[in-house]
């Protein structure tokens, strides 16, 4: 048993209950083939791909109910694309714990975004082996949720309140917004209502004033009957 997995199980927030399966995913096919000791992680890399997907998919189809299809793999792609992978991976510092070739460590293998992405993949899925869905999903959520929810609300993404102003310009009208907000500073949900001359048209929320604002607008598409909402 090799150490390369001392540290890294208080930074995911979880004990492994087998901690062959953490080894494994640290295994780069590299060192497999140097030492002769494997699997190496690629199978747990296919494993983890398949879990953030499904979590991630899952977790933008219950609170994004205004968008469509094509609006939910495009959020999808953009929240499990390997660049974020890597980025995930580089905060945790899971580069020093990963067992590598000669040949990779001599040329910055740590610090490759193609290794560390993989190498986070296959970290999702041995936690989802060891522990099951939900532990798997309790990780995924907490390192991946507030990314999720900033890119909704980017400029440039789905620019709901640009539609709803453009589609109320053509009859002479403007939108206006009220916004609430509750909780504490460090965890505050916001709810904006979108109204039409004094009459309210939608309702959103979400963690920032932005996101709450898009939503409200989102629902007003709707509701007053054009496809804008989709893109239309």
């Amino acid at each position: 048993m090799t150490t390369n997995s001392v540290g890294l199980e208080p930074i995911l927030g979880y004990t492994f209950e087998s901690l062959d399966h953490l080894q494994e995913a640290l295994r780069h096919r590299s060192w497999v083939a140097e030492t002769g000791q494997g699997p190496s992680n690629e199978r747990l890399e296919f494993l983890g791909d398949t879990i953030l997907q499904f979590v991630v998919t899952d977790f933008i189809y219950a609170n994004y109910p205004e968008y469509s299809e094509g609006e939910l793999a495009k959020l999808r792609s953009s929240a499990v694309k390997r660049e974020v992978l890597f980025k995930v991976g580089l905060a945790m510092g899971l580069g020093e714990h990963l067992m590598l070739g000669k040949g990779e460590e001599a040329t910055g293998g740590r610090a490759k975004p193609s290794i560390l992405a993989d190498a986070m993949e296959a970290v999702l899925g041995a936690v989802y082996l060891d522990g099951g869905l939900e532990v798997a999903r309790s990780l995924i959520m907490r390192l991946w949720e507030e990314r999720v929810r900033r890119g909704a609300a980017a400029p440039g993404w789905s620019d709901y309140k640009s539609r709803l102003q453009e589609h109320l310009a053509r009859e002479g009208h403007r939108p206006t917004y009220s916004l609430t907000e509750t909780g504490p500073d460090h965890d505050k949900s916001f709810t904006a209502v979108v109204s039409v001359n004094g009459r309210e048209w939608g309702t959103g929320t979400g963690r920032s004033k932005r996101e709450a604002q898009q939503v409200a607008a989102s629902r007003a598409l709707h509701a007053l009957g054009t496809d804008s909402a989709n893109g239309g």
